[in-house]
Formats: C-alpha cells, structure tokens, sequence
C-alpha cells in the first residue's frame, strides 16, 4: 500500500497570518461608535488569539464601560461583519510563510488550516492572501462538533485533508495549539511571533522557530 503523505496542520491567526491590524481597527471601530476610546494596537494584540468576544469585553472595560452581557451577542455579530468586509485590507502573511507553504507542498506534504477562527472567514482570507489552494481542507470552529484544544479537531482535519496522523506535525502560536497537538499526540512547532501571551515558549512545544525559513529543518527532523 502507498504510504499517506506527510502533514503539516497550521493556526491562522498570528501562525501563518498577522490578522492582529485589521482585528484591532475592527474593535476600535466599534468603540468608536460607542462613544469609548480607541485601543492601542500594542495593548490589544496579546487579545486577538482569544476570539471577537474576549477583544469586545476587554475593549469596552479598558474604556471604562464594560458591556453588558445581554448587549455581546449582537456587538459580536456587529464585529464580525465589520471585520469580514476589511478582512484583508492590512493582514499578511508573516514573513517567508509563502515560500515556506510552496517548498513543502512541492516535496509532496499535504497542508491544512486548524483554526478557531469561522470556516468561511478562514477561506475568505486565505482567498484574498492567494494561498486558499495551498491547503487540502480548511476546518473553522465549526466545522466539527468539537474545537480546539479538542485533540480529535486536529485528528479530524488530519483525516479531511487526507493526511496520516502518524505523520503530522502542528504550526501554531499558542498554548491552545500546544494543548491540541498534545491531545491528539502530534508534535508541535511553536511560531514566538505570534500572540500569545506569556510567550508560547512557556508552553514547551516540541520545536520553537522565530522565522518560516526554519520551519523545513524542524519539522522534518520532527517526522524523522
């Protein structure tokens, strides 16, 4: 039987994407229109990993008006459209993520998204960053009934994109990446530029790179 290919599975905010500027001037949009003061870019990149609802809370009580939680349904849905209509307009891949994708594509790895992001705003971004085709699936929070740090979500991608579990490696930038691999029994190399908070070295991933120029070298010593 042909061996499956190897895989690597990738986070998407503050992993493959430095999302933190069109997420943050989604929030400051918001508290504008709330009459609060705007966030600082460097206060509130450490929040933008923990989802649209952490940021709203932590952006209206820094404004010295925490929301009601009745009101944070209807102010995520309001982020989230803002953010889907400029979701591209200053995000990027990180540096030397794109040559990095197409090396291990051509040596023959499949490539996935495991994010906690939506499914469908993952695809639009990656869409607009011209690498969507890059990747045999893309799985959002609710592509499955489970999400990460559920191990069974990376299983589950894995599996979607037609990869082998033995032969996976995880990219990610936070304990909640770490904490997947983990539960699925996969090795993990950590980005440190990401946006976690401590720094993700904390979390004792198997490897730790600070640029996509050495992520060949880790994780194909990871896959052995």
């Amino acid at each position: 039987m042909t061996q499956s290919p190897p895989i690597l599975v990738f986070d998407l905010d503050g992993t493959l994407a430095d999302t933190a500027p069109d997420l943050i001037s989604t929030l400051n949009a918001l508290l504008s229109r709330e009459k609060l003061p705007p966030q600082p870019p460097a206060a509130a990149r450490a929040l933008v990993g923990s989802g649209a609802r952490a940021l709203i809370e932590a952006g209206f009580a820094a404004g010295g008006a925490p929301a009601a939680q009745e009101r944070i349904p209807a102010l995520v849905e309001d982020f989230l459209a803002h953010y889907e209509a400029h979701i591209a307009d200053e995000t990027q891949l990180f540096d030397g993520a794109r040559e990095a994708l197409a090396r291990f594509d051509q040596a023959g790895f499949r490539l996935a998204v495991c994010t906690n992001k939506t499914e469908r705003l993952a695809h639009l971004l990656l869409q607009r960053l011209g690498v969507a085709d890059r990747f045999a699936a893309i799985c959002g929070r609710e592509t499955f009934a489970m999400s990460k740090p559920d191990g069974r979500t990376l299983l589950s991608t894995i599996a979607m994109a037609g990869g082998d579990a033995k032969r996976a490696v995880m990219v990610g930038d936070s304990k909640t990446d770490v904490d997947t691999a983990r539960n699925a029994g996969a090795p993990v190399v950590a980005v440190d530029f990401g946006y976690s908070d401590p720094p993700v070295s904390a979390f004792a991933p198997d490897r730790l790179i600070s640029h996509y120029d050495e992520l060949w070298e880790a994780a194909t010593e990871l896959l052995g």
